[in-house]
């Protein structure tokens, strides 16, 4: 099976850690160095410390699970075949039935937040078979979350008393799957008839350019029109989520 990589975070704090101990060899500190050091410890082991729990955690599937999830993922497959014509479920359950425990784990995930994973299509290069979030709101049980760690930790610093449930990009991370882009959830509107997100916004992959600016991409449907918009990162209620999406 498969194992989780170290994160890079341990690296960048090794090599950190490896520049303060320079510094420290070349004898007595000045009350300004010494409280640079203090103050860069501290960063290292906060960020060391949410990672090693997230590459730690064991992503157990049992034999039960997994027929379950493989029945709800074949019943789901059948009602939808607009959303993945030409393709058969024998050839998602032979994909499936080789796949890591992780990636199971990760669409069982999908499932229970809401997210109705099904199939949209295979890469014609690698066989892998695409999975998308294919709620026909944004996936219930993400709701009331930021775009990024970034948001979240403004929000707190701000305004400590407002609930907010956690932020897409690491929860999506945390998941084993990746955020929709701008052109996966264009291409998950065009499905099939039926309108995706039309009481909901989901957040959307956004490029650095826009996020360095202070803003998110969001997207939902209207009137027959898929609006995709750049909003503020900060924003959280109950009807914004995010879509993902998995290879397996």
């Amino acid at each position: 099976m498969p194992r989780s990589k170290p994160h890079e975070a341990s690296t960048a704090a090794s090599e950190d850690a490896a520049e303060i101990l320079k510094i420290v060899e070349r004898g007595r500190l000045s009350p300004d160095e010494a409280r640079e050091i203090s103050e860069r410890l501290t960063t290292i082991v906060e960020s060391v410390k949410g990672k090693v729990v997230d590459t730690a955690q064991e992503r157990k599937f049992t034999p039960e699970q997994e027929e379950a999830l493989l029945s709800v993922l074949q019943l789901r497959f059948e009602q939808h075949q607009e959303r993945h014509k030409g393709i058969k479920w024998d050839q998602v359950s032979n994909r499936l039935q080789e796949a890591s425990i992780e990636k199971l784990w990760s669409l069982s995930k999908m499932d229970e937040t809401g997210g109705e994973p099904d199939v949209v299509g295979i890469d014609e290069k690698t066989g892998e078979v695409i999975f998308y979030d294919c709620s026909k709101e944004s996936p219930s049980g993400r709701r009331n979350i930021v775009y990024d760690r970034a948001a979240q930790d403004w929000l707190k610093e701000n305004y400590p008393n407002e609930v907010c449930d956690g932020n897409a990009v690491e929860l999506a991370a945390a998941m084993g799957i990746q955020i929709l882009t701008e052109e996966e959830y264009r291409a998950l509107q065009k499905l099939e008839e039926e309108e995706f997100d039309c009481q909901t916004w989901s957040w959307i992959m956004t490029p650095k350019n826009i996020r360095d600016a202070g803003g998110a991409l969001d997207g939902r449907r209207g009137g027959g029109v898929v609006y995709v918009a750049q909003d503020s990162a900060l924003y959280h209620n109950d009807r914004r989520a995010f879509r993902g999406s998995l290879r397996v």
